[in-house]
């Protein structure tokens, strides 16, 4: 029997914006890293100027990856997931469209404070006191949206997909809120509540769960509905996605001291967050393996569908970057790693690999469906980026590889008479080629977004909003 439901069943209004705005930052983000790169390559691309040097531009480019580029992306795949798995609209139009505009004030308060040199100096939360408490408080307000929506699920079951973005949701303000704490001096300008070690600590807390949480577990959240809705099979195992969960967040926190090993942080500290990374070996191969085998009896799609592609590809890049981390983790091979290119490397691994790729082929299923279309504008242009992501993560992995042990074993040679056999400057000439190689990869990358951004515009110039508004109307009627 049906049941009265509003006039339209989902909110795909502020997915479709989300949606968008996830191309037009991923490609500025991209863009920009590019820049950074190459000016490593050729430093005149400083300008001389002081807000287009590195040390400005490159937090201006990990805010806009991460939380312009990967925050969008998991504002519209999280609405979408929790509308559809859920089996009703979002709590409220109005605070979803706040979390939105928001949200793009955040981003656009960073493009400006960040190159002018306002900045708290903390990676990941270079923000300053007067954005942190807007994107705290927008954040707050999408913990409404998502956790009220699922309050009046229609459905008795919650789907293990929203587990994940609510655990990351949780997380995300928890660490944000605990890290920024701050004493403000002027409009632009604050100090941190801790002081010395335990400000690193508390630091890098925040910092390895802005990757453990933002940019995984609400990404795993993606991987759980997209891979199985894209293969047209179910999750391998229910089980252990479950399993995989619990497991996940609850180690993924103690992992932020081995940023930290061979600092002035307590050996203590260190050997728990080395044994912990270790561990979390264990769940992150747990929920690759389980997305992987939901490809059972569907391989044979690889052939045909790079959105598929985009989506196991992206998978497989997870597999080795938590393998990695755990491995450097490891403070006789950290000793090697520490401070070098390798570190550069193994983010990309998972930043470029997993989240980019994983959020392209999301974005690629949902699109259309969201814009009332069969099928993105052309199939051919999706190849084409996936080749180009694919090239363009291998070539930049692989030069910070060669970079990263090359300069660690320049930095740790020493002479007969215990002077250092190299200086720094040399080992920097040595890098020089890897920094071309880096160059060229960010470069293919991006150059796949500008494809994507051409396929998503003309898919989107002959949508239907309507049309897709109808056929959500007519799937919550018809499960009811």
């Amino acid at each position: 029997m049906s049941t009265a439901i509003s006039p339209t069943a989902y909110n795909y209004k502020v997915v479709r914006q989300f949606a968008i705005m996830t191309v037009v930052w991923g490609i500025l983000g991209m863009g920009l890293g590019v820049f950074i790169a190459s000016q490593l390559v050729w430093p005149e691309l400083n300008f001389g100027l002081p807000w287009t040097t590195f040390g400005r531009l490159r937090p201006l480019h990990t805010n806009l990856v991460i939380f312009a580029f990967g925050g969008c992306a998991l504002f519209a795949t999280s609405y979408y997931v929790v509308q559809r798995t859920c089996q009703t609209r979002l709590i409220s139009d109005s605070l979803a469209a706040f979390t939105f505009w928001g949200w793009q004030a955040v981003i656009v308060g960073a493009i400006v404070t960040l190159p002018l040199g306002y900045t708290t100096t903390k990676e990941y939360a270079e923000l300053e006191w007067p954005l942190a408490i807007l994107l705290a408080i927008v954040w707050v307000t999408y913990g409404l949206v998502f956790f009220g929506t699922i309050v009046k699920r229609k459905t008795k079951h919650i789907y293990v997909g929203n587990w994940f973005y609510g655990a990351f949701i949780v997380v995300t303000a928890m660490l944000h809120i605990v890290n920024h704490a701050s004493l403000p001096v002027s409009f632009f300008k604050s100090y941190s509540a801790y002081s010395g070690a335990t400000d690193a600590m508390i630091q890098w807390w925040y910092g390895h769960n802005a990757v453990g949480f933002f940019l995984t577990t609400g990404f795993l959240g993606m991987m759980y509905y997209f891979v199985p809705k894209q293969a047209e099979r179910p999750i391998y195992s229910y089980r252990l996605s479950i399993v995989h969960f619990w497991a996940l967040i609850t180690l993924y926190i103690w992992a932020g001291p081995h940023h930290l090993h061979y600092t002035a942080l307590p050996d203590w500290a260190q050997s728990l967050g080395m044994a912990m990374s270790i561990i979390l070996l264990a769940p992150s191969w747990g929920g690759m393996i389980n997305g992987m085998m939901t490809l059972s009896g569907a391989w044979h799609k690889l052939r045909t569908d790079p959105i598929l592609r985009f989506l196991v590809v992206s998978l497989a890049f997870y597999g080795m970057s938590t393998f990695e981390g755990p491995m450097m983790a490891i403070k006789t091979v950290n000793s090697l790693s520490h401070y070098t290119d390798w570190t550069i490397g193994h983010v990309h691994a998972g930043a470029l690999g997993w989240v980019a790729m994983i959020s392209i082929g999301a974005l690629y299923h949902m699109i259309p469906k969201v814009f009332g279309r069969q099928q993105m504008h052309s199939i051919g242009l999706i190849n084409a980026h996936f080749w180009l992501a694919t090239i363009g993560t291998v070539l930049y992995i692989a030069s910070m590889w060669v970079n990263g042990i090359t300069q660690g074993l320049m930095w740790r040679a020493i002479n007969d008479d215990g002077t250092l056999t190299y200086s720094f400057v040399e080992a920097l000439q040595a890098s020089h080629p890897g920094f071309i190689v880096r160059a060229l990869g960010g470069a293919f990358f991006a150059a796949g977004m500008l494809f994507m951004a051409y396929n998503v515009f003309r898919t989107v110039r002959a949508s239907n909003p309507a049309e897709a508004e109808a056929a959500a109307q007519i799937a919550v009627v018809g499960a009811h």
